[in-house]
């Protein structure tokens, strides 16, 4: 009779975590991550103020989804958003919250921000505004943590207390009913995009000293409001930074502080690595080593389970593009300019020249053939070793020099080279930025077997 009540408490139980998603995804192990952003390019080409979503399998490389399109809209306030924020609440369901923003002409008094339900981010339910406080102030950034000592949810945001820029938090268990504002950091001088991260039961705050643009990485023990010592002496990578988020990597031991550029004109990503976060000991990432959607800003990042990464890339789709990323020049991609091939840096204007089909061989399927995007029915080719994009004439010769066999990468096997179909002994390589095609071999040097390599890419 125990053995049959035992079987049966089972059964009710997984039945019930069956019925919760949220609930089920919450006991397993996770195994991938999810991205929120919005877009911003340097000419507004590339410029949406929505929600979009990117998945990931090691927290570095991401693959956008839905064509890098949004999967939500604002239809409220200023009908558009900027600085999403994922949170997973204690039933494994998710939280989506947003600035009520649209554009870069900034609402310095917007008392709201925005937020969706969402089981599974495959859907999103209950779109609403949420007021935050009554203040003669804006809310931007909001981000999110669990309490346990309150048990609530802390919204925490950007505001101004009369005074300076500092943080503010509400609580709440529903993410309807906000408590009253109060404030959360206040260093003394002004601070900018906080994310907290409760780890091994600490709490830790990122944000940016907007008194000398560095990002900074705080402790607290119990997560209260100015509550926490700041541990970092300072980050910063490129000419501005902002936008901290915090990441545990699932795999233990090991943690990301990702941030983003201030300027469109320059929105690039940058990540830090640490295995110790209570301690000030950060190594800046080389960009080689991940890769962010085109045109994103000011990301949130959450952990999900390998089922949940296949689940998201099932209903959204992964591109049907890809881009090609420089091994020895990482913040270069291949992209069309003139109608030339080259490398440039990202961002570039239109984004768009970056973004290839790698099609079957015009003369070999076993091949590949690179067909831009934004000028479909134009292939890279080569004339006299150069690289050219131009319109495929249905001769031999054109499909010919259109084509390439992907190999191992010559300077890093895991990365990619492209030999020439009618010129075996010779690979696409960047020279001078520009695209051509050369002999190359393992007995090549060094440089010359780099600029031969790429990441095949979103």
């Amino acid at each position: 009779m125990t053995a049959r009540r035992t079987l049966l408490t089972a059964g009710l139980a997984a039945a019930a975590a069956a019925a919760l998603p949220g609930a089920a995804a919450q006991a397993q192990t996770y195994g991938a991550y999810a991205m929120a952003y919005f877009k911003e390019s340097p000419n507004l080409t590339d410029d949406s103020y929505a929600l979009h979503l990117a998945v990931s399998a090691d927290g570095l490389e991401w693959t956008p989804l839905n064509q890098n399109q949004p999967v939500a809209t604002p239809t409220a306030g200023m009908q558009g958003l900027r600085d999403p924020f994922l949170l997973r609440k204690q039933d494994g369901t998710f939280t989506v919250l947003a600035t009520d923003l649209k554009g870069r002409v900034f609402n310095l008094n917007n008392q709201y921000i925005h937020v969706w339900d969402s089981a599974d981010l495959r859907t999103f339910t209950g779109y609403r505004r949420v007021r935050l406080h009554a203040l003669n102030t804006h809310s931007w950034a909001p981000t999110a943590f669990w309490d346990p000592a309150r048990g609530q949810y802390g919204v925490v945001y950007s505001a101004h207390n009369g005074t300076r820029d500092v943080f503010m938090v509400n609580y709440t268990t529903d993410f309807v009913n906000m408590g009253a504002a109060q404030t959360y950091f206040d260093p003394g001088f002004n601070v900018l995009d906080g994310d907290v991260l409760r780890h091994g039961g600490a709490f830790y705050l990122a944000y940016k000293n907007l008194a000398n643009g560095n990002l900074y990485v705080a402790r607290s023990t119990t997560g209260a409001p100015n509550s926490y010592t700041t541990l970092t002496g300072g980050l910063r990578q490129g000419s501005a930074i902002e936008a901290p988020i915090l990441v545990a990597a699932n795999s233990g031991g090991s943690f990301w502080l990702w941030g983003d550029s201030f300027s469109p004109a320059n929105a690039v990503f940058y990540a830090w690595q640490s295995t110790n976060i209570a301690g000030n000991s950060w190594t800046a990432l080389n960009q080689r080593t991940f890769t962010a959607p085109i045109s994103s800003k000011h990301a949130g990042i959450v952990p999900i389970t390998a089922a949940e990464r296949t689940a998201l890339l099932t209903r959204w789709g992964a591109p049907n593009w890809n881009r090609l990323k420089s091994y020895n020049f990482p913040d270069r991609y291949v992209r069309h300019a003139s109608n030339v091939g080259r490398i440039d840096p990202f961002p570039m204007e239109p984004p768009a020249d970056q973004q290839w089909r790698l099609v079957p061989g015009l003369a070999d399927s076993a091949g590949v053939s690179f067909e831009s995007v934004n000028l479909p029915g134009r292939y890279l080719r080569h004339v006299n070793y150069a690289i050219q994009l131009a319109t495929g004439d249905g001769t031999a010769q054109f499909a010919q020099d259109a084509t390439f066999h992907r190999t191992a990468g010559l300077a890093d096997a895991s990365w990619a080279s492209f030999r020439s179909h009618n010129f075996p002994d010779r690979y696409l390589r960047h020279s001078g930025y520009v695209l051509r095609i050369d002999p190359l071999s393992s007995g090549s040097s060094a440089t010359d077997r780099q600029d031969a390599t790429f990441r095949v890419t979103y």
